[in-house]
């Protein structure tokens, strides 16, 4: 009799360890009839397969990988979105020896969706058509995610679509499956997805809540992995060829606009199925427009929502709150402020006062800072979308302003304050003039009119203390604003986090269409498409439309993506498949923006900078393909190591 469960059959090249197939089944052992036969026991096997899907969610970082309890070392800290204390460079993601659990466990769930999609079959009589059908498109949807997981990480990887049995003393040979091609991979990836769209029914009647597929959640999926292998075809310019000449890493140019009409067509796919969230949104209203952002990471009844993964209270928690609320907002835990967005990223949204290169403008005609009342007068027209994004200096969250202060100025303003240090200074501020606090724990500093104030505010910027808004910035996206300080703790959170949300469906068809069309091949879409997303988009977010078609070319529809998608873990995988990460990172210091408060005049100013600890982010090209683990190197002769390593 079969096993199910606890039998996962050898894959060598994953280094999975081997079990005896006997001829007595133990007691203990979960038999076929008994999962296969009952829909319990169906949905118990999907439900594990589900919890198995490589999500990069609350509990993934680049530097300890999936599943990994702790947010250290963030993903937004790796693109330049954010700045962590943690982290003082560009990485890839091999690092910690954790590649062994990705490649290892994602070969795991492969088997169990393999093992499935062959022995169902064998039950079909239990049940309708209709309901083997759609099991079966999950399946393969689950396995196409999985395939998806390795191959955007290691190019080609063995493709094994049929359970592989090994019997003690034969030979294992055939149990070493060597390298797939890349584009194979990403054509298994497609074909999956296909039978996933054709079997799965519109609507999942066992689970209405987005945590189980439906024929339009695998669309949505097919688009953004058919995005990425066109992306490969257009950018990549690094290749392994394997003996046989099959290209283990990248795809011959010649397939990109194919990749990127099959990512339309998916998309296209979920027209009038879903919708950007609006439930607060209001054309006039920009205090609307933020709340009505800030809602749609936190309403279960988002019609924006396609595919999320739930957790709760105490079987499956995160800590996101514990490491990124603000400073004065810190739970018993004692951590905060790990993400903190840098200046870069809050420069690429609209409405803020900038200079002709882009940059903020924090300095009059005459050299002299600009003052301000508040500092959030500087962000007075700014995209709502950005608030709700990123704490802003002084904003407000949980009823509290967020105080972010870099010191107190007192030395004189009349005239003007003149820049504390030159442009492209590395330097640290000087110590006349400046009242500054090495910690939380600070002296308030007396003001002329006799009031005390702390000189870094309750939240920072600490110059010995990096448990605070370290850019001049929090994150504000995800966090949950009716969470009491008390329970703010690593293990007692549970936000649901949307794995896929519309907004990205949208844009990866813009995407598509912008770059089919500098393909010149326009004859099957719409060449108005990234022109009118992006718009939808803008037009949702409380930003600047775009004023013609002509506008809206492949950087436009990139920029809104980063903006949109932004401290989702979408930004890290956009950045490698676009093959820019180099570009951008290399000898790179993120900039910072640190507010001050002028004892004499009574007034804020702003001074931009780059990053006090000085850390160069720079991206080494090989981590575009990430290095296959040494163990599973060791156990196959068959498997190529990826170039560099």
């Amino acid at each position: 009799m079969k096993k199910f469960k606890y039998i996962f059959l050898v894959l060598l090249v994953a280094g999975i360890s081997a079990c005896r197939k006997l001829n007595i089944p133990p007691k203990n052992i979960i038999q076929d009839p008994q999962v296969f036969t009952s829909t319990g026991g169906i949905q118990a096997y999907m439900a594990r397969i589900y919890s198995e899907l490589p999500i990069e969610d609350f509990r993934y970082s680049p530097d300890m990988g999936l599943n990994f309890f702790w947010i250290i070392k963030p993903t937004p800290a790796t693109t330049g979105e954010a700045l962590s204390r943690d982290q003082g460079g560009s990485t890839g993601e091999n690092f910690g020896g954790w590649h062994w659990d990705v490649w290892a466990g994602n070969y795991t769930t492969i088997h169990d969706c393999d093992y499935f999609i062959q022995t169902l079959p064998t039950y079909a009589s239990t049940y309708t058509p209709a309901q083997v059908n759609a099991w079966l498109g999950e399946a393969y949807f689950v396995r196409a995610m999985t395939y998806f997981a390795l191959v955007k990480r290691f190019g080609g990887v063995p493709i094994v679509n049929k359970v592989l049995n090994y019997t003690p003393g034969s030979d294992v040979a055939d149990l070493k499956v060597p390298r797939s091609s890349e584009q194979a991979v990403w054509d298994q990836i497609g074909s999956d997805l296909d039978f996933a769209i054709a079997n799965l029914p519109a609507v999942n009647s066992d689970y209405g809540d987005g945590t189980r597929a439906n024929k339009f959640v695998a669309a949505a999926f097919k688009s953004r992995a058919m995005l990425y292998a066109g992306s490969i075809a257009k950018y990549n310019t690094a290749t392994l060829f394997d003996a046989a000449k099959n290209q283990l890493c990248g795809i011959p140019s010649t397939a990109a606009a194919g990749y990127f009409q099959k990512a339309y067509d998916a998309a296209k796919l979920l027209d009038g199925q879903y919708s950007l969230y609006l439930s607060a949104w209001s054309p006039t209203d920009k205090a609307a427009q933020y709340q009505n952002f800030v809602n749609l990471f936190s309403d279960p009844a988002s019609k924006e929502n396609i595919f999320v993964r739930q957790y709760q209270y105490p079987n499956s928690v995160h800590g996101y709150d514990a490491y990124n609320v603000p400073r004065q907002l810190m739970g018993p835990n004692g951590y905060s402020s790990e993400v903190n967005p840098t200046l870069d990223f809050v420069e690429k949204f609209g409405g803020l006062p900038k200079n002709p290169d882009g940059t903020l403008k924090t300095l009059d005609a005459s050299g002299h800072y600009i003052l301000f009342n508040n500092t959030m007068d500087i962000f007075a027209n700014v995209e709502p979308r950005l608030r709700a994004s990123v704490i802003l200096p002084g904003d407000v969250f949980k009823g509290q302003n967020i105080e972010i202060r870099r010191g107190i100025y007192t030395g004189p303003s009349a005239g003007g304050i003149s820049p504390l240090l030159p442009a492209g200074s590395k330097s640290q501020y000087p110590s006349t003039n400046l009242v500054v606090s090495s910690n939380s724990g600070q002296t308030a500093y007396k003001l002329p009119d006799g009031t005390l104030m702390n000189p870094a505010g309750l939240s920072g910027v600490f110059t010995g203390d990096q448990t605070c808004a370290i850019s001049g910035f929090s994150v504000r996206k995800w966090l949950n604003p009716n969470l009491a300080t008390s329970q703010v703790l690593e293990n007692n959170e549970t936000q649901t986090w949307i794995e896929m949300r519309y907004a990205e469906v949208l844009l990866n068809k813009a995407e598509a269409a912008a770059e089919l069309a500098s393909l010149g091949q326009t004859g099957s879409i719409n060449t108005s498409d990234a022109f009118t997303i992006v718009n939808q988009i803008r037009s949702r977010a409380g930003a600047t439309l775009l004023a013609g078609a002509g506008d809206a070319k492949i950087d436009t529809v990139r920029a809104e993506r980063r903006k949109e998608l932004a401290f989702e873990n979408k930004t890290y995988w956009d950045l490698k498949r676009w093959r820019i990460f180099d570009k951008e990172q290399n000898g790179t210091i993120y900039r910072v923006l640190m507010p001050f408060y002028s004892a004499q005049a009574g007034k804020y100013f702003f001074d931009q900078r780059t990053d006090e600890r000085n850390n160069v982010y720079t991206y080494d090209t090989r981590w575009y393909y990430e290095q296959i683990p040494g163990g599973a190197i060791s156990k196959s002769s068959n498997l190529i190591q990826n170039p560099g390593y």
